[in-house]
């Protein structure tokens, strides 16, 4: 019987993988760590991508604003921030002239002791922070609307700094292709009323605002454009090692060092299948992704590219914080079936956090899913809930039933990490 670990809360998951048809584990692939990270950072900060250094832009501002992702992702901020942060200081900025703003989105804000782990706790302790909260109007400049129509409205405190700048790193995304750059501003800084609109029906159901698609993708575009509006100047963005070590550095023009960036992890992360697979067994990559439901529905996504129609995903995620937001734990516990729910939101106001299921239920509607989360019940997970199993081993011989011995199932231990394609 075949054996292999899957990322699933901080340890891991063995699995004993039932016999039958042939397995192939897909791993994230990604580009060797940096060896001297803290010369790579210098360097991208003096000649960065598309832009002139970061301490010349800084020259004659009085204050800045840096947005970094919340405990939800694992961007290394102690380690990028203090090169950029003693840059500013260079330009004659003090500490509390520079604000720290915690990208939340709709996620809840940030705890004191995870603020400790975003920044590093000398940071925290220093810098002025700002935790987002996108359902306070009032913390918010309203800067009118896109071209398309979206109202943009971003927190106060990062708009109205002299020089702003994202710090994150790039991965790929379920409906934006590919997280860094301008996320970090929209949704990431953005009131709920502007969140609700750029995940509303109308982008979340395009078929280009999907993982790894971003050239067409109009989600991209319309985040770009409010980026645009609220005056990126200047973006630190990262990429990852499966051991979450730095492996490239993109600083610079917010548009520029984003598109080398993604070239980069195109180039060093695709995992190409010459033919789809009749099953996945996935993961939500593990603490802190597979923290809620909400997030672990990223490793469902993310494989849709690699099955065959009809072909199960099974999604294993520990679920420590249980379901998610009131407001998804709720459209979850009422879900009744893929198009039921896709009707249903069709056409009425957009609830935070809905898009996330409108993105599960548009896999669902071509693949049966199965759920180990032990940290979710059954009752929490609607008509999912009839496929939730309270052991791995139930789950994945639910899985394998009715696969012959020359099918293929891929086994995804670090499921949204791993950027995954048929190639023919």
């Amino acid at each position: 019987m075949m054996q292999t670990t899957i990322a699933f809360g901080r340890t891991g998951l063995t699995l004993e993988l039932p016999e039958g048809p042939r397995y192939k584990v897909l791993r994230a692939r990604s580009a060797a760590p940096i060896g001297d990270v803290a010369a790579a950072l210098e360097a991208a900060l003096d000649a960065p991508i598309g832009s002139d250094s970061l301490a010349d832009l800084a020259k004659g501002k009085k204050t800045a604003a840096i947005s970094v992702c919340d405990i939800t992702r694992p961007a290394p901020n102690a380690v990028t921030l203090p090169p950029l942060l003693a840059r500013l200081h260079a330009a004659g900025m003090r500490a509390e002239d520079i604000t720290i703003c915690i990208a939340t989105g709709l996620h809840r804000e940030a705890t004191e002791a995870e603020l400790k782990t975003i920044l590093g706790p000398e940071i925290a302790a220093k810098y002025p922070i700002v935790n987002h909260d996108a359902k306070d109007w009032t913390a918010h400049r309203d800067l009118g609307e896109t071209r398309r129509g979206t109202p943009v409205a971003v927190h106060r405190s990062f708009f109205e700094a002299d020089l702003h700048i994202t710090l994150g790193f790039i991965e790929q995304h379920l409906m934006l292709g590919f997280s860094g750059g301008r996320k970090l501003i929209a949704p990431g800084l953005a009131a709920q009323e502007t969140i609700k609109v750029i995940h509303s029906p109308r982008f979340m159901r395009e078929a280009l605002a999907t993982e790894g698609s971003i050239e067409e993708n109009p989600l991209h575009a319309e985040l770009l454009e409010i980026a645009r509006m609220v005056r990126h100047d200047f973006i630190l963005d990262v990429t990852l090692t499966h051991e979450r070590e730095i492996s490239g550095i993109f600083a610079g023009d917010p548009v520029e060092a984003h598109a080398a960036g993604v070239r980069f992890l195109r180039e060093t992360s695709l995992e190409s299948l010459p033919e789809p697979v009749d099953a996945v067994i996935t993961s939500a990559a593990g603490n802190p992704l597979d923290l809620t439901f909400y997030q672990t529905i990223k490793g469902i996504t993310a494989v849709q590219h690699i099955v065959k129609p009809g072909g199960k995903i099974l999604v294993m995620s520990a679920c420590t914080e249980g379901i998610g937001s009131p407001e998804f734990a709720e459209k979850l516990r009422n879900y009744s079936g893929p198009q039921n729910y896709l009707d249903a939101i069709r056409d009425t106001p957009v609830i935070a956090d809905q898009w996330q299921l409108e993105k599960m239920a548009m896999v669902e509607l071509k693949h049966p899913l199965l759920v180990y989360a032990p940290g979710t019940r059954t009752d929490e997970l609607g008509s999912l809930g009839a496929a939730s199993f309270a052991t791995p081993e139930d789950a994945m011989r639910a899985l394998v039933a009715g696969l012959g011995s020359e099918a293929t199932v891929a086994v995804v231990p670090d499921g949204p990490y791993a950027f995954a394609r048929v190639t023919a």
